[in-house]
């Protein structure tokens, strides 16, 4: 199962406002966070519908809501720059309603990404996060893991360059994944351990049982089910989110067999 990204990296400064939205962010409160900030500017509006998508993502519910902040944030852009990471968003709830199984949007996710591509130069703002969501599609709609790969690393190159640690921990996860497939076992246990660690020191509570689950999968016992009785905690203590995580946490039914 594929993971969200929001450019942010947890530490904000002075900005009580934003150290208020990550908080409430971290732990699954996205509504919450997203009724802190304004609808009537560019940024806070952009902002708003990046979280509303991600509840999406991570709930499986709140498509109507994502999609009116979404509007409203494409209402409000002007520069190349909004215009691109409103269309960035506009592709990942695309992508987010395909994944999940909700509307085969498919299309409209290549086509939103495209054209946040073409106003998004390399280097600019945003540039990095629309790489992880092009590998995104690459990986899980088209099939294509080398396109994921190659967009993975350019995500991943560019969120050390900019210093965004939490991009930089789905980076992490979504290489060591590619690995892990490939049986690079070693490899795959790194990747997953340095995304788990990056996302405990910002304290991004809502990522970090998957962390802990991924990282479980490359570990022996009774390693591996110390990782995934952890996550267990954090996924009952956030309510059941994310709503995905739940199969792989299923314990083995009564007889089961278990490697």
């Amino acid at each position: 199962m594929a993971h969200p990204a929001m450019s942010g990296n947890g530490t904000t400064g002075d900005d009580p406002l934003q150290t208020a939205v990550w908080r409430l962010r971290s732990r699954a409160c996205w509504a919450d966070a997203a009724a802190l900030l304004p609808a009537d500017r560019p940024a806070p509006a952009l902002q708003r519908a990046a979280l509303l998508v991600e509840r999406c993502l991570y709930t499986e519910r709140g498509w109507e809501e994502a999609e009116d902040a979404l509007r409203t944030a494409e209402a409000l852009a002007h520069a190349d720059e909004e215009r691109g990471a409103a269309a960035c968003e506009r592709g990942y709830l695309a992508y987010a309603a395909t994944l999940l199984g909700v509307r085969d949007r498919s299309d409209e996710a290549r086509a939103a990404l495209g054209r946040a591509a073409a106003l998004l130069p390399p280097g600019a703002p945003g540039r990095a996060l629309l790489d992880f969501r092009r590998g995104l599609v690459a990986q899980n709609l088209a099939g294509v893991p080398q396109a994921a790969r190659a967009a993975f690393r350019r995500a991943h190159t560019a969120a050390m360059t900019d210093a965004d640690p939490l991009l930089l921990s789905f980076t992490w996860r979504h290489l060591a994944g590619l690995a892990l497939r490939d049986g690079e076992l070693a490899e795959a246990r790194h990747g997953f351990a340095e995304s788990l660690r990056i996302r405990e020191e910002l304290g991004y509570l809502v990522g970090t049982a998957p962390a802990l689950v991924s990282l479980a999968d490359t570990e022996d016992e009774p390693e591996a089910s110390r990782l995934r009785e952890e996550a267990r905690r954090l996924f009952r203590l956030l309510g059941g989110v994310p709503t995905w995580l739940a199969r792989q946490l299923a314990p083995p039914a009564p007889g089961a067999a278990t490697a």
